[in-house]
């Protein structure tokens, strides 16, 4: 039971805020992730090593040369 709550807190703490997915330039926010094609702006994807993927609608893009 200890180990199953150690695990929850850590994976809490990998978890990134939406302010790191933007960066501020000067006074124009510009976007660092990339977003879904499907989903639209505002949604996300999660990078991997190998791939990247949506977590709304489960789109994935491999990356080719890794």
């Amino acid at each position: 039971m200890a180990d199953e709550k150690a695990k929850q807190a850590e994976k809490k703490e990998l978890r990134k805020a939406k302010k790191d997915c933007y960066k501020l330039e000067g006074e124009t926010l510009s976007r660092i992730k990339k977003h879904c094609p499907k989903c639209g702006p505002g949604v996300f994807m999660a990078e991997h090593k190998d791939r990247t993927s949506c977590g709304k609608c489960g789109y994935t893009e491999f990356v080719k040369g890794r």
